[in-house]
């Protein structure tokens, strides 16, 4: 008589299915956190040395990822001046952004997460370049 050959699965080959499994779906979910973020290119703007002397980085691009707090000026040429809250190590911290008169279509309201791209003016003043919603 011959004997049946053994069809049970190991549960080494089970582990490691779902460690294999576990390691695709970090990749996939870091690959489309990164490839959807339209600054990746940009460095984050430092916000401490921004505070100590933002004069020295003054006609810089950077990338704000900040929640709207408050409009606080409104000109008709110059555009909207607004209070953003960004994350940094030490906690949050308030900067001032101007939103020129290009991206008045845009509705900025209080607690929207935005995206932005920033250039440090030469009067150390932070001007709006483009900005997404989050």
């Amino acid at each position: 008589m011959s004997r049946r050959a053994s069809s049970k699965v190991s549960l080494l080959k089970i582990v490691a299915a779902l460690l294999l499994l576990i390691l695709a779906l970090g990749g996939g979910y870091y690959l489309i956190r990164n490839l959807n973020d339209p600054y990746r290119t940009l460095h984050p703007l430092d916000v401490a040395a921004y505070y100590e002397n933002g004069n020295s980085l003054r006609g810089n691009v950077y990338k704000v990822d900040g929640k709207v707090l408050n409009l606080l000026a409104w000109s008709p040429g110059k555009g909207r001046l607004f209070s953003i809250e960004v994350e940094t190590r030490s906690g949050s911290s308030p900067l001032g952004v101007i939103v020129p008169v290009d991206f008045n279509q845009v509705n900025l309201q209080k607690g929207q997460n935005f995206a932005f791209k920033i250039e440090v003016g030469q009067d150390g003043l932070l001007t709006v370049k483009d900005l997404q919603k989050k």
